[in-house]
Formats: structure tokens, sequence, C-alpha cells
């Protein structure tokens, strides 16, 4: 089963609302290195007597990296509550012992109705070193690349400076010099390079292990 908090860094936010629970590990062809965090599948259960046949969407949060995740192309790892989920009324547990089902899944854009998209600073991130974990990702969900840009605007410092990934959905940034909230953050998705910004989420005075919210502008394609 799912490791708990998983390989993208969401720690126990898969547990929670948006995710709550519904993830998913993905092979390394669905996990990417981890810029697959984020991205959303329809899956659905027809060849099985147990399964309602009905499909429910799930997340990419933590990597299936060894064992039949390496035997197949494309390989779900499902949490418990989305494996049940493609059951019968009543079929739940009968269809976790199964073990294993097929699926026919689909790319879809994530929608997390009711909740911005978040950034939680690292509680490894200081003045001169800063690293983020991007959630709730609406869209393409995926993320190929991350910028920051610093307080000073177009006037100050209006340059985008690249930020490396990390590992998971964690990217961050190294400086020789001490760096000037408030930050703007832009996303690069993976799937259609589409840009999404978020203007100073990052306040004055943030701290380590904080969650800030934006109201972004985007998605634009290049």
């Amino acid at each position: 089963m799912l490791h708990v908090g998983g390989a993208c860094g969401y720690g126990d936010l898969v547990g929670k609302p948006p995710f709550s629970s519904m993830v998913t590990a993905g092979n390394p062809n669905l996990f990417l290195s981890g810029k697959g965090c984020g991205a959303c599948y329809q899956v659905k259960c027809t060849k099985n007597s147990l399964c309602s046949g009905e499909p429910v969407t799930v997340t990419i949060t933590d990597e299936c990296p060894g064992g039949p995740c390496l035997a197949e192309k494309i390989h779900f790892d499902l949490s418990g509550s989305a494996f049940g989920s493609l059951a019968l009324s009543g079929k739940t547990d009968q269809l976790l012992n199964t073990g294993v089902i097929t699926v026919e899944y689909a790319r879809v854009k994530c929608k997390y109705n009711g909740y911005t998209i978040a950034f939680h600073v690292d509680s490894s991130s200081s003045g001169y070193y800063f690293a983020v974990v991007v959630e709730y990702e609406g869209g393409d969900g995926d993320l190929s690349g991350v910028d920051l840009r610093q307080a000073g605007g177009v006037g100050g410092s209006p340059e985008w400076l690249s930020m490396q990934h990390s590992w998971g959905a964690i990217w961050k940034i190294n400086s020789d010099s001490k760096l000037k909230p408030p930050f703007s953050l832009r996303l690069t998705t993976l799937t259609s390079h589409a840009t999404i910004v978020a203007d100073d989420v990052i306040p004055v005075g943030w701290r380590p292990g904080m969650t800030y919210r934006s109201v972004v502008t985007g998605p634009a394609h290049p």
C-alpha cells in the first residue's frame, strides 16, 4: 500500500481535504522523478465483477519504484480509499482482498473546488535558502519549473530566479545574498508548459513550516 505522506513531500495532507486519501503512487513513468507529483488521473475498473465500473479521480502523491511497478509501462498503486471506491456497494472489502485489478485510466485536469493553490515553506528554509512544497495546483497539476522573484518589482528586482527541483513536489533556491521578501512564485507545468503566477505569495516575515495561499494569475500558454 501507499506510504504515508509519500515521496512527493505532501506529508499528512494526503489524508485531508481536498486529497481525502484519494491518492496513488505511480511507477516511474507516472512519477517522473517527482515532476509528476500532483498530476490527476481518472481510473475505473470494468473487468472485475466486484467493480462498479464508475470512474474515480486520484492524485499522484507517491512513487511505486519496484516489483510489479516496473513490470508494466503504467502502474498505479492506489491507496486503500481509492482502491475501495472502485467497488460495487457492499463489496469494498472483497475488492480490497483481491490485491490487484486491471484499470482503465485517463489523464484529467485537477479540480480542488474551494481550495486555492498553497505553498508550504520547508522547515529547513532560511534567509539565504528557500524551499517550498507546491500544494493543490489545479489544472495540469504537475510541474516542470518554478521561479522566484524577490521584492522590488519592475523597478527593483524584476528578474525571475530559477529554483532547483529538490525532490517530489519540493523546489529550492540557494542565494549568496539574503533573499528579500515578499516573494512571487511562477510555476510552469510539465504537461502543457502553461505558466501560473502567484504574486507576493510569500510575505515579509514568512516563517519556515508555514503555508501561504494565493489567488494566482494564469494559466497562460507560451
